[in-house]
């Protein structure tokens, strides 16, 4: 995992590409060095990303939260391959045993994304929680390389505001 040069927040590799910026020091800089309509779009991204960020998901449906309209099931996915060094060291761990913190980072980072890709979709539909989450990982053998595919998938509810 890389730091952001301004914040020194952590991010993944699905962060990269804005100059040793996190995503959230990137949009600021973009933001000060635009115009007033840009600047509006950036505070309806940002709260619409506040919305997101608030969806509740859980893996299980629980008796204490008070759903006011099951909506629909909501899919998210999420396609990931291995560089080479990754497979090389995967492989190595796998002949001789042990962890491999470069498949769990990259594993790690793709279930953040997933998931708060799911959030997404349930805001679309205007959900507020997403219940019976299941996450399911599939191997895209195909590719002739290491490609694996996250899927999340879960109901969107309406949840009362208690």
């Amino acid at each position: 995992m890389a730091n952001c040069t301004k914040c020194g927040k952590k991010f993944g590799f699905l962060e990269t590409g804005y100059s040793g910026l996190c995503s959230s020091c990137h949009y600021q800089e973009l933001v000060e060095n635009s115009s007033p309509e840009e600047k509006q779009a950036y505070l309806e991204r940002i709260e619409a990303d506040a919305e997101i960020e608030a969806i509740l998901i859980t893996t299980e449906s629980q008796p204490d939260i008070n759903i006011q309209e099951r909506i629909t099931i909501i899919t998210a996915e999420c396609a990931y391959g291995m560089n080479i060094f990754k497979d090389l060291f995967a492989g190595v761990r796998n002949v001789v045993g042990g962890r491999s913190e470069a498949v769990q980072s990259t594993m790690r980072d793709a279930r953040n994304t997933v998931l708060y890709e799911l959030k997404r979709e349930a805001h679309l539909v205007g959900a507020n929680a997403v219940v019976g989450v299941d996450l399911d990982y599939v191997e895209l053998a195909a590719t002739g390389s290491t490609m694996l595919m996250l899927v999340a998938s879960g109901t969107a509810v309406r949840i009362a505001d208690d």
